[in-house]
């Protein structure tokens, strides 16, 4: 469908389809002229006309016109050949009226600058953009977008079509969206869009003592606050003066007329009426089959420049500069501003965001404190002095840690391993771990009562989700035949018959249960190679092959060589099981065909969370409760599932400090991918086509065009962010206990993450249509069940996983009262009679080092509580192992209760919503209620005063006196 547009003498578009019948209204297209443009009077006869009135004359367009070309965009000689001829057959009136249109059009279509967010008459905002292309074989497409776009202009949508020609690849048309005031007022009035009827007199005392120190941090304030603070009220169509509505152009913003907008396009029909079926409808189902090819709302200005046009905003050029800049990750967020252009969707999730990162500031200092203290503390470390001298650790002979190729070893080979676990095993891990415990608690506490500001603030306390929960998504009417009534709506409606949802649910839980265990067996994988391959590690450095390595020779340990390869190995394996489960969760979800948009949100979020916990901390809880707790000892070691392969040990230095390899290496490396992933990958997506915009002049690189060549921000985007940030909570809170730096890293990355995602959403996307939400949705709950968990993971660290417990007993149990740990390790270690070792499980010759001699060594050492040979007991566990056994589970219950009561108090001293917001709401609400009822009375008087004034002049008794505070449209 093609339109011939041209200009009026008051700058309005008139728009045509030459290629229809022009006496039936145009194909439905209706003629808009702007208030400034002068109108036919009545009697007025046509030839007295001036030539600007007559182009607005409907009737006379439609007689002179209607054998014109269907389109005025081409330039061709051969196009324009045919249209002057076709005029010049025109005669009288007719001909002249269509020259000037043709002259109007062609000398505007120059004059007009396409990096404006306007029509072409420079009055009607675009509010939304459809681009398609056509087809070989694109005839049914024609028919739909022909049908959804007559039906967009019978519901009152104006539109404007820019030909291929004005493309940049000349093959791409546009059709332009307007809303005008009265489809914006309808449908603001059925999403009840909150709108300012009062300015608010409540003094704001939020100051803080000693504000002056956080200058540095501000932003000015007409970017922190870009519009003044009002009291509002749902819009009501029928009341149009009760609220302040200066300029109709203007007092519904961008963020909402995109939102209307889009309301209208996801409910239109692309069928006739007659036609009956209600499921061809939506823009998304046109998106899906290929009937245009992109659907968004325009940016507002280019974000590298304010825009020239006077009467276009220039947000995105603000938030730019002051949000999206690396250089500003010190400075607070525009959140109103982010509200204001993106929705509050967008905005309570940069809200979260910024605030979590606030909070890791808190965390991040005090687990650097706790590490310093360790690093401090280092020289004290009696036990790693015992381990690193030559009376004891030199003294004492390991049994070996594999069977055959790995030989006996001396413990003070380990030494440099002892030191580096004391950096985060120490006195301080039990601190911190009860510190997280309580953080978590206020850190959520405090994010309830942030978030309930900004539902205040943000006009968001009202706020209903049943529309949302009612609204059918186009796949569930598409897929599901079968109709039952609808007690809410009395409506037929689509249902899914309940031995069809079962069955879907059957399979989507066996799906679920199948690529879950696909986890589980690349970790046993995983283990099968550490068990694999340290025995290859044991047997190439058993000469000390890398003691010639400068620095980090004497470092590596075939320990640590197999931790740190395997946690690499397995982070690999995780980001590409990432790549796989996106797709599998997706494609899970849609088999089950839940009916609304907020149920598929909420099991697709059920479902990527699960797959995403399973994979990244499935590892670490291996290391941190699984590895070495079931080894047996010499002679009776356990294998893995029957084979060759003997159980893991923990590292010489115990198993915490292989917890805190696996951690770094997958929260470090997650870290740094997603961040590349993010930033590199849409630049270079995208330089193209902001090579292409800088280098074209902004008159030929049309506003439409350029939003069109960005990514489209999907349904995934924020989902995925949201997704990031909370497994890398999990990181921070439920291992945090052996690697108190996590926080640090956490709140680095954070950093950049802020501003990676504002770069990505102000340059490299499409502008997202914008969207209400209240709160961060099912993810507050899945971070409150993270929180819980993480204080029972933290207490089962620090009493399974460190060797905190261990060590205290020792110290508190001493004969003489002195709580001294001279003689630890030797009390930590059993002893074994090397006779005793199965010859299958002995080393070859080959494997022992020079030192051994099995005439003089007949015994060894290794880590456990167990009689030694000889005794009545031998091999079986000592008093002192139960004794220390006791000592964990009771650390345990203690830390829970103490940090879940600090939990639930600090959750009970604290409101949900502030008692400042509490006032505010209630005053608003008051003003509302007291303000609509004067309204009303006012507008009764004042219509029983012009419908009675003649017969009656008294007042009438009915209504008492009420206090008159302004006339109507001053208070108001």
């Amino acid at each position: 469908m093609h339109r011939i547009t041209g200009k009026t003498g008051g700058d309005s578009l008139i728009e045509m389809s030459p290629t229809d019948s022009f006496n039936d209204g145009i194909n439905g297209y209706h003629q808009h002229a702007s208030s400034s443009t002068g109108s036919l009077q009545q009697g007025q006869s046509p030839s007295h006309l001036t030539p600007d009135v007559c182009v607005e004359t409907c009737e006379s367009l439609n007689n002179s016109l209607a054998s014109l070309a269907p389109s005025d965009h081409s330039d061709s000689p051969q196009f324009e050949a045919e249209t002057l001829e076709r005029i010049n057959a025109l005669t009288g009136l007719s001909r002249k009226q269509a020259l000037f249109l043709k002259f109007r059009s062609r000398v505007d279509k120059k004059k007009h600058s396409k990096d404006s967010v306007f029509f072409r008459d420079g009055v009607r905002r675009i509010d939304f953009v459809l681009s398609y292309v056509d087809d070989k074989d694109g005839e049914r497409k024609q028919e739909r977008r022909r049908l959804y776009e007559a039906n967009l202009v019978n519901v009152g949508l104006e539109l404007e079509i820019e030909d291929k020609s004005e493309s940049d690849d000349g093959k791409t048309y546009f059709v332009k969206i307007h809303a005008p005031w009265e489809v914006l007022a309808t449908y603001a009035d059925v999403l009840k869009i909150k709108v300012p009827f009062k300015a608010n007199d409540i003094p704001n005392n939020s100051e803080m003592p000693m504000n002056w120190l956080s200058t540095p941090f501000r932003l000015p304030e007409h970017i922190m606050h870009p519009e003044p603070d009002f009291f509002t009220a749902p819009f009501d169509k029928s009341k149009t003066d009760f609220f302040l509505i200066g300029d109709k152009d203007t007092f519904f913003p961008p963020s909402n007329r995109n939102r209307i907008v889009y309301y209208i396009l996801s409910r239109c029909s692309y069928l006739r009426d007659e036609c009956g079926d209600r499921d061809k409808k939506g823009i998304k189902r046109l998106l899906n089959n290929g009937t245009y090819t992109a659907a968004f709302p325009l940016h507002d200005c280019r974000y590298w420049t304010r825009s020239k046009d006077a009467n276009c905003e220039s947000d995105r050029y603000s938030l730019y500069k002051h949000w999206a800049g690396f250089f500003c990750f010190f400075k607070e967020q525009p959140l109103n501003l982010i509200r204001k252009y993106y929705g509050e969707k967008i905005g309570i999730y940069f809200a979260w965001l910024g605030f979590y990162t606030e909070m890791l500031l808190f965390a991040a200092i005090v687990g650097t404190i706790c590490f310093i203290y360790g690093f401090l503390t280092y020289d004290d470390n009696q036990w790693s002095k015992e381990i690193c001298s030559e009376e004891v650790g030199g003294n004492i002979v390991m049994c070996p840690l594999c069977d055959k190729k790995c030989g006996y070893w001396k413990l003070n080979s380990t030494c440099n391993s002892s030191w580096q676990s004391h950096l985060f095993d120490n006195v301080a891990t039990v601190f911190f771990a009860i510190f997280m415990g309580i953080w978590v608690t206020l850190f959520l506490e405090f994010w309830k009562r942030r978030q309930a500001r900004l539902e205040y603030e943000w006009d968001l306390v009202d706020f209903e989700e049943e529309q949302q929960k009612l609204q059918l998504r186009p796949e569930y009417e598409a897929m599901c035949t079968n109709r039952k009534l609808n007690r809410i709506t009395q409506e037929m409606e689509p249902y899914l018959p309940v031995t069809s949802k079962c069955a879907r649910t059957c399979l989507s839980g066996a799906t679920v249960l199948l690529w879950i265990s696909l986890i589980i067996a690349c970790i046993i994988g995983v283990i099968a190679y550490r068990l694999a391959v340290y025995a290859a590690f044991a047997s190439i450095m058993k000469d000390s092959a890398t003691s010639n390595l400068q620095v980090v020779g004497p470092y590596i340990t075939p320990q640590l060589a197999t931790s740190v390869t395997a946690s690499c190995i397995n982070f690999v394996i995780i980001m590409i099981l990432n790549l796989m489960y996106e797709r599998v969760a997706i494609w899970i979800t849609d088999m089950e065909i839940p009916k609304t948009h907020l149920e598929y949100e909420n099991k697709l979020t059920v479902k990527m969370f699960l797959f995403q916990f399973v994979n990244y901390y499935s590892s670490c809880f291996y290391v941190a409760f699984f590895k070495g707790k079931f080894v047996g000892y010499p002679g009776n070691y356990a294998y893995m599932f029957g084979s060759n392969l003997r159980n893991e040990e923990c590292d010489p230095g115990g198993c915490l400090i292989e917890l805190t390899t696996q951690l770094v290496i997958v929260m470090t490396g997650k870290q740094v991918w997603g961040n590349i992933q993010e930033a590199l990958v849409p630049w270079l997506m995208n330089w193209w086509g902001s090579r292409k915009a800088r280098s074209h002049p902004e008159s030929l690189y049309s506003r439409w065009e350029q939003d069109h060549d960005l990514q489209e921000f999907g349904q995934l985007g924020l989902f995925d962010e949201y997704l990031e940030m909370v497994i890398q909570f999990g990181f921070i809170t439920l291992f945090v206990a052996s690697f108190p730096l996590a926080p640090l890293l956490a709140l680095i990355n954070n950093i950049i993450e802020v501003r990676v995602d504002a770069w990505k959403l102000t340059t490299q996307f499409r502008r997202p249509v914008a969207a209400k939400a209240h709160s961060i949705g099912a993810w507050q709950e899945i971070l409150n069940g993270m929180a819980v968990l993480s204080v029972v993971t933290n207490a089962f660290i620090v009493a399974f996983t460190s060797d905190m417990i261990p060590r205290l007993v020792y110290m508190y149990t001493q004969p003489d009262g002195e709580m001294k740990m001279k003689g630890y390790i030797s009390s930590s270690l059993s002893v074994f009679n090397i006779s005793a070792i199965p010859l299958a499980n002995k080393p070859d010759d080959g494997e022992n080092p020079p030192w051994f001699n099995s005439s003089i060594i007949t015994t060894c050492r290794y880590r456990d509580y167990r009689y030694p040979p000889g005794h009545e007991r031998q091999y079986t566990h000592t008093m002192q192992f139960w004794h220390i056994l006791a000592a964990k589970l009771a650390f345990i219950i203690i830390m829970e209760h103490v940090v879940f009561l600090v939990k639930f108090f600090v959750a009970w001293m604290i409101p949900d919503v502030p008692s400042e917001v509490k006032a505010r709401i209630k005053r608003e609400r008051y003003l509302v209620q007291e303000y609509l009822h004067n309204y009303e009375v006012e507008k009764l008087k004042i219509q029983l005063s012009q419908n009675g004034h003649n017969d009656c002049t008294c007042p009438p008794m009915i209504y008492p006196s009420l206090p008159k505070h302004e006339m109507l449209s001053e208070c108001l």
